[in-house]
């Protein structure tokens, strides 16, 4: 008997007949002789309607009121599957974040998990009872429920398995698995049976829908074995782990790649102490993260250009804290360009590999794509390039990899 945590998306929970559906694959679990507990989200589509009623009523809402609002759409659909378990005769009941309850901090919205109150659901667990969880929302300190931010489900399912102690997370998606690029640019894209915490992080930070960052962290942080299958399908799907699970390592595990990216360039900036920390400071007060640097300086050494990537949804803010702070930061002119993309070959196979750099800028060269900025880290090489290139460039180095499915 093991005790294991599953995780139904929107789609997975869309409407009564898909709820009743998941409800037939947790009585196959519970059949089996498995405790599982359930974290589920809302219907598809239902967090953007309610966040449209927010939006409706007040652009400058109460954080604390909208996740009242957007909170209850887990708490239908867990509501409904417990109902639609006890009509397969399966003992099951509901809760929601503030029940069992899951502490976090008061930062609404996007709140973060301090904790995880488990006696009561192990008890129940230990009954035979499965518990069905209502996702993406916790309890904040003044006792108002919060929620966790998008995907935040996610992050609920993984939580909940590291405080019970369960030997896997399961997360049932529209998707069968993870794979080795986005399937619908590179329809010869492999499904990956194994990928390890590091390399799903990296992929989840570069955009990938699969999983949710946060989730990620946690597993790797508490060992959380994470597996992702289809609710629609009975086929195998990917399992997330420690890297001593992987007896073969492949150099490169995956192509992945972000639209969500924007580029700003400031020139003949006075190449002086403090210049960096006053442009990056200005920007870290707005709340605006930068992902990749580069600086050139010029040749007589008296002025550089600087470089650096960030959200493009910061775009319009970042210009106006840069245009503002011009003149105490002392560049000429700026630039900004948010029609790029960010491509990035993962693997944890680079630490023991050379060479890997180098067959990524020769494909992209192969095929007149010109690189904006590099940026690299232990398991991962990143380029910005022009997006018109997108597709073409991960096709182009999923090739050069030989990750294209035999």
């Amino acid at each position: 008997m093991a005790r294991i945590v599953m995780k139904f998306g929107g789609t997975s929970v869309a409407d009564v007949e898909r709820i009743k559906n998941v409800a037939l694959r947790v009585k196959k679990a519970v059949d089996a002789g498995d405790q599982v507990a359930v974290t589920v989200s809302a219907m598809a589509g239902e967090t953007n309607r309610l966040v449209a009623l927010c939006d409706s009523v007040s652009e400058l809402y109460d954080a604390r009121e909208y996740d009242t609002v957007v909170s209850t759409g887990e708490q239908v659909t867990s509501g409904l599957l417990a109902m639609a378990l006890q009509d397969l005769g399966v003992d099951a009941r509901s809760w929601q974040g503030w029940q069992i309850p899951i502490h976090t901090d008061d930062a609404h919205g996007k709140a973060r998990i301090l904790g995880i109150d488990t006696d009561v659901v192990s008890q129940r667990l230990d009954q035979g009872q499965v518990v069905v969880c209502a996702g993406f929302q916790g309890l904040g300190s003044d006792n108002r429920v919060t929620t966790l931010g998008r995907g935040g489900s996610d992050t609920s399912a993984v939580a909940l398995a590291a405080a019970l102690g369960a030997e896997r997370c399961d997360i049932y998606t529209d998707v069968d698995g993870i794979y080795t690029t986005d399937p619908r640019i590179v329809p010869h894209a492999r499904k990956l049976s194994k990928i390890t915490y590091e390399e799903m992080l990296e992929q989840a930070s570069m955009g990938t829908k699969v999983l949710q960052t946060r989730s990620v962290e946690i597993a790797m942080k508490y060992h959380v074995r994470v597996q992702v299958l289809s609710s629609f399908s009975d086929t195998p799907g990917t399992l997330v782990c420690d890297e001593d699970e992987i007896v073969e390592k492949e150099v490169v595990s995956g192509i992945a790649y972000s639209r969500d990216e924007a580029k700003i360039t400031l020139l003949s900036v006075a190449d002086r102490p403090g210049v960096a920390a006053g442009v990056f400071g200005a920007l870290a007060d707005a709340n605006i993260n930068v992902d990749m640097i580069v600086q050139n300086v010029s040749a007589d050494g008296t002025t550089a250009d600087i470089t650096f990537t960030l959200p493009r949804t910061d775009l319009p803010r970042a210009l106006k804290v840069l245009e503002k702070g011009q003149e105490d930061i002392g560049y000429a002119r700026l630039e900004a360009d948010k029609n790029v993309v960010k491509i990035s070959v993962i693997g944890v196979g680079m630490r023991s590999h050379a060479g890997v750099a180098q067959t990524m800028f020769r494909a992209l060269s192969e095929k007149g794509i010109n690189i904006l900025t590099i940026s690299t880290s232990e398991i991962k090489v990143s380029v910005l390039i022009a997006e018109e290139y997108m597709e073409l460039a991960v096709r182009a180095l999923h090739s050069a990899y030989g990750l294209d499915a035999q």
